[in-house]
């Protein structure tokens, strides 16, 4: 069998993270994914990093992918995108509101032109709301759904995480919804709009947060590394830093036992969580003691023989060095001219009959044109070249 998408034609308008890794995912699994791109070229962020002409996001995000140029703030360029919806099965954009209506970039126009087309509209507050029209980047996100006012440690300002998780986690909304109205679509025939936002996701990883506030009025603080539970923190080795998470009264015992200290299970001070946390200052002290005494890797070692879940606070040259992130094919070298080797991302999900992989480089700026315009389109090359120095493709 082939891979799950192959036969599934996507057009991704999308910039930045969200928009293209949702992109990246569909090609993955064997969609054929056109990345669009204005003629010349995305604008570059403004980052240190260049990489010799290739666009920062196609090299992180394209892999595998097509790359097209259209004018759509042209007419016979946004004439010309009609053909390629017709010829398409999703659409993806990560637009403004007012950025994708002023250019015709809407559902319900596109439905017109084909039916089945599933428009997947990523956006930082949706389509609709009191917010709806203004933009967003992750960092928002995080502040309003009020993750940054839970992070960082007690008496320090709200802190933002150090990885785009709302970004990703929008990706993976956006590829869910895009595979459910394709689920859906091949049921009906009918194509449908996913409308997600950096908003409704970040939102919706604040479950338990609100839960808690709502039912019992507490309203979780900052932390720092400790999380909700009492010895379950960031402790410094002779050579690093492992993080221990002790979640439960059981593992508690365990974590005793592994430090040969049973006797502070027995010690009514540290008996349940709750007393844990009203004596933490007397309890850290004896745990990271203990972990300093050690190398990462006899703590770890230690603790993996009694069940206790533990990890390497790993630097990034160690994730790549890690046997385990190898074993699953977390890290793959992607081949670029000029550049050399690109180690990215694996693809994370693994299905055992129909597996999805990071495959090829991602393209430059109108590299298929000539494929997919004078092949799916049917234009003619002279068609082409006209409209190349009309400046619309």
């Amino acid at each position: 069998m082939g891979k799950l998408l192959q036969g599934v034609r996507v057009l991704d308008l999308g910039r930045y993270i969200a928009c293209p890794y949702c992109g990246l995912l569909l090609a993955g699994m064997g969609a054929e994914v056109i990345r669009l791109e204005r003629p010349g070229g995305e604008p570059e962020l403004v980052l240190p990093f260049k990489f010799d002409g290739w666009n920062y996001f196609s090299v992180l995000y394209g892999a595998g992918k097509k790359g097209i140029t259209l004018n759509l703030m042209h007419e016979k360029g946004r004439e010309i995108f009609k053909e390629l919806v017709r010829q398409c099965d999703v659409v993806l954009e990560n637009f403004s509101v007012d950025a994708a209506k002023a250019i015709g970039l809407e559902y319900e126009a596109l439905k017109e032109v084909n039916p089945r087309i599933i428009f997947v509209a990523i956006t930082g507050f949706g389509q609709y709301g009191p917010y709806a029209h203004r933009v967003s980047f992750d960092p928002i996100a995080q502040a309003m759904s009020g993750a940054m006012s839970i992070t960082g440690f007690p008496g320090q300002p709200p802190l933002k995480s150090g990885v785009n998780f709302v970004d990703y986690g929008t990706a993976l909304h956006a590829t869910l919804g895009t595979v459910f109205a394709l689920y859906h679509r091949e049921r009906t025939g009918v194509g449908q709009m996913v409308d997600v936002s950096l908003l409704d996701t970040a939102v919706s990883f604040m479950g338990g947060v609100f839960a808690l506030y709502k039912v019992f009025d507490w309203i979780r603080p900052q932390l720092g590394n400790s999380g909700f539970f009492t010895a379950s923190d960031c402790f410094r080795a002779k050579d690093g830093r492992v993080y221990i998470s002790i979640i439960t009264d059981r593992l508690w015992r365990r974590l005793t036992k592994a430090m040969g200290r049973e006797d502070l299970a027995s010690d009514p001070r540290f008996a349940t969580d709750n007393e844990r946390y009203e004596n933490q200052e007397l309890l850290y002290p004896i745990i990271s003691q203990w972990v300093e005494e050690r190398t990462v890797a006899e703590v770890v070692t230690l603790l993996e023989e009694m069940q206790i879940p533990c990890g390497r606070v790993n630097t990034i040259p160690e994730v790549f060095d890690d046997p385990h992130v190898r074993a699953r094919q977390m890290i793959v070298d992607v081949d670029y001219p000029v550049i050399g080797k690109v180690p990215l991302p694996g693809f994370p999900i693994k299905l055992s009959e129909t597996p999805g992989e990071i495959e090829g480089r991602g393209p430059l700026t109108g590299e298929h044109n000539q494929e997919i315009y004078c092949g799916l389109l049917d234009f003619s090359s002279e068609k082409l070249a006209e409209l190349q120095e009309e400046g619309i493709i």
